[in-house]
């Protein structure tokens, strides 16, 4: 089995950690095979950090979903002719209120995407130890994958794919419903964002500021339903790698 504690080398005969957790001198061999040099390095940390921030980013859409609504009903009134003070006093507070909501948005996406990506990178690696030729995309690809236009539309679910079938248990494979769905909702809300125009909620522009509110308002709710996938990603992953690990090297018949 692999040692409990650094998850990087084989457990000593008759023991749970491996001789360098042990205070002896010598490094043994990692207990699995993968390219020369490789190791792998337990991802719960990284992964737990990943959850937490994937919630702060459910958080902050919740308050962007209540700011939409917020929006879409000031700018209706406008839209349906209302030209009071009062009328124009709450679209000016939504438009502070979506400024917020977007400025907690930005904050929680970028503070989750540095940790998700070391994550990312941390199980990617931990993948090639587990199955050095079960990967159709480079390691390179982890991280560059996400950035490289029309690529990233494509490229980060099929190295999540690949990851998760090496993660799996010896001699199994786990379904891939809860990656497709994922990522399935994380499009969706990538196309329904930039569908919106953003319009300001005048007079002329009131009724396009309301249809763009209701624009947001699915974006950040698809938003939503996508984050809440992903931290199950990342737990049902981080589980995986965390449990095969542990587990020891595969059984001879494999």
């Amino acid at each position: 089995m692999i040692c409990v504690r650094c998850h990087h080398f084989a457990a000593a005969s008759g023991a749970t950690l491996c001789d360098r957790c042990l205070g002896a001198s010598a490094e043994p061999a990692p207990a699995v095979g993968g390219a020369p040099g490789s190791w792998l390095r337990s991802p719960v940390g990284l992964g737990w950090a990943a959850a937490v921030l994937l919630g702060a980013v459910v958080a902050a859409d919740l308050f962007a979903v209540w700011t939409d609504l917020f929006r879409y009903d000031a700018t209706g009134a406008l839209a349906d002719g209302e030209t009071g003070a009062a009328a124009f006093r709450r679209a000016d507070r939504a438009d502070v209120l979506s400024e917020l909501a977007a400025g907690a948005q930005s904050v929680s996406l970028v503070s989750c995407a540095v940790v998700y990506l070391c994550w990312f990178q941390r199980v990617r690696a931990n993948a090639q130890v587990f199955s050095p030729f079960g990967h159709r995309r480079s390691p390179g690809w982890a991280i560059g994958g996400w950035f490289v236009p029309v690529v990233n539309l494509w490229f980060p679910y099929r190295i999540t794919v690949d990851i998760w079938d090496a993660s799996s248990p010896w001699g199994a494979r786990r379904s891939h419903a809860l990656v497709n769905a994922w990522w399935t909702l994380w499009l969706a809300s990538l196309f329904a964002g930039r569908l919106v125009s953003g319009g300001d909620g005048d007079s002329e522009g009131a009724a396009q500021a309301r249809t763009d509110a209701l624009g947001m308002l699915v974006s950040d709710a698809l938003d939503i339903a996508a984050a809440v996938l992903a931290i199950l990603v990342v737990v049902r992953l981080t589980r995986m790698q965390h449990e095969k690990a542990t587990a020891g090297t595969a059984p001879a018949a494999l």
